[in-house]
């Protein structure tokens, strides 16, 4: 069931980026705003990362936004993680971090990662955001600085 919600929120995203390719330019969520900013399709990203545990999830997610790497992080509790690990098939319950980022600061999200997380190989994977509620992506762009910007 837990593992629903991920294949979910990546089957929205995926059946997202595929239909905006037959939307008309005149119905992007860019231009459907009061806002005369446009978003740059990719310069921001959603970042996954499973952790062991809710403690060691809210320290993660804590030290992303006090970092200023995340202006947003969803600690999503109780997924099931099924992976093949060694050779070995292991199932274990996990939490589930949902990052929204700069896509130029994920490199940074990963070390941060590394160096905090008890896990020896830490998940750590990205995704682009196509597009999204204009002014969201104008909050998400004045709370995570461009890297070249910092």
């Amino acid at each position: 069931m837990q593992i629903g919600l991920i294949a979910k929120i990546l089957l929205t995203v995926a059946i997202g980026a595929a239909f905006r390719r037959f939307l008309p330019l005149k119905y992007n969520l860019a231009t459907m705003s009061s806002s005369s900013s446009t978003y740059e399709p990719g310069t921001h990203s959603v970042a996954f990362v499973t952790t062991p545990d809710e403690s060691s999830a809210k320290k993660l997610a804590h030290l992303l936004v006090e970092r200023k790497l995340a202006a947003c992080v969803n600690v999503i509790p109780q997924i099931t993680s099924i992976y093949d690990w060694d050779g070995k098939i292991n199932e274990d319950n996990e939490v589930l971090l949902m990052i929204k980022t700069r896509t130029s600061r994920v490199d940074e999200i990963c070390k941060l990662v590394k160096d905090n997380h008890s896990y020896s190989v830490a998940e750590v994977i990205s995704l682009p955001i196509e597009n999204g509620n204009p002014p969201y992506m104008e909050w998400l762009s004045k709370t995570v600085l461009d890297v070249a910007k910092k």
